[in-house]
């Protein structure tokens, strides 16, 4: 049920305002927009949203109904054929109502209603609607992706050994000193000498011997 209206009322009685605000809605529901005064697109708005949710029920009673505000047949006939099945998903909010200044002459404030594109809205809805079903879908797959195990990148570990050349450093000789050399050719003298007596030594003992075995075989001969 829409709010009691407050304050004056449009006209002089109340069968001049219903037949006032009847003319505008047919008006309304058959240019789609009219300007008129602030007071009367507020007092027209909500009478124009009952007629439409009659026309959207569509039945013979609804239009019977509408038919007690709205005299004109051809625009009834709109009215449950093309204005009502438009907004047959929408559940209100079916007019808008948009301020645009003084009228000259009387300085009235004036504005324009008009009734919304449902086809305009309902396609910023499914958008809407699309878009926050995307965002969801991503939420929900978003731990789905991060709990997923991601094979890391193995990186080509180097299992040829880098051999190390040994630093084979040749062994320096120390280079004899000239006292070194002749205590060496000392030491071989003083062999050499040994080795030269130890076979003098032995050769007399030879002829020793030999001399004795010819003695003793003159004795046998004798």
């Amino acid at each position: 049920m829409p709010t009691p209206t407050k304050g004056a009322r449009l006209g002089g009685s109340p069968a001049h305002e219903r037949l006032m605000l009847a003319n505008l809605a047919t008006a309304l529901f058959e240019h789609g927009r009219i300007t008129t005064t602030e007071a009367k697109a507020k007092r027209l708005r909500p009478l124009a949203e009952r007629l439409i949710t009659f026309a959207k029920r569509g039945d013979l009673h609804a239009r019977r109904r509408v038919m007690t505000v709205v005299r004109d047949k051809s625009v009834v006939h709109v009215l449950f054929t093309e204005i009502g099945p438009q907004y047959a998903g929408r559940p209100g909010g079916y007019t808008r109502i948009t301020k645009i200044g003084p009228r000259k002459g009387d300085n009235a404030p004036m504005a324009v209603i008009e009734l919304v594109e449902p086809m305009a809205e309902q396609v910023v809805a499914e958008a809407t609607g699309a878009t926050k079903r995307a965002a969801k879908e991503a939420e929900q797959a978003s731990p789905a992706v991060e709990a997923e195990e991601t094979a890391p990148a193995v990186e080509a570990e180097e299992t040829a050994p880098v051999v190390e050349a040994e630093e084979t450093a040749p062994v320096v000789e120390a280079e004899e000193t000239p006292a070194e050399t002749a205590a060496a050719e000392e030491v071989v003298a003083e062999e050499a000498a040994v080795d030269a007596e130890a076979a003098g030594a032995d050769t007399e003992v030879a002829e020793e011997v030999e001399a004795a075995a010819e003695a003793d075989d003159k004795k046998d001969e004798a």
